[in-house]
């Protein structure tokens, strides 16, 4: 895998900005490696995904199962499964690393 070599610009409302993925993978997957999602980032990767709706992010959390925020019911997971975003825990599943490009 590469790390961090690719940048993808986006546009964010009123301004230009680009994102630079934690890892792509050879077969075009795009792996943002997670311990906090904030406000931000969740902005920020629904923008992406508008614009470049052919990408294939995937996020690896430290844990899916921790809240949005305090006392929130909504974990990262059920964000990214709300908003087309596969997830894992801890490690890139093997099955996206052996999985043929598309």
């Amino acid at each position: 895998y590469e790390y961090e070599t690719r940048k993808i610009s986006y546009t964010v409302p009123a301004r230009q900005a680009s994102y630079t993925p934690d890892f792509h993978l050879p077969n075009g997957i795009i792996i943002e490696g997670k311990g906090v999602l904030d406000t931000a980032d969740r902005q920020k990767h629904l923008l992406v995904k508008a614009q470049y709706p052919d990408l294939d992010i995937r996020f690896v959390f430290s844990r899916s199962a921790a809240p949005l925020y305090k006392g929130s019911p909504t974990t990262y997971g059920k964000w990214c499964a709300k908003h087309g975003f596969q997830y894992a825990d801890k490690l890139i599943p093997e099955e996206w690393i052996n999985e043929p490009p598309k």
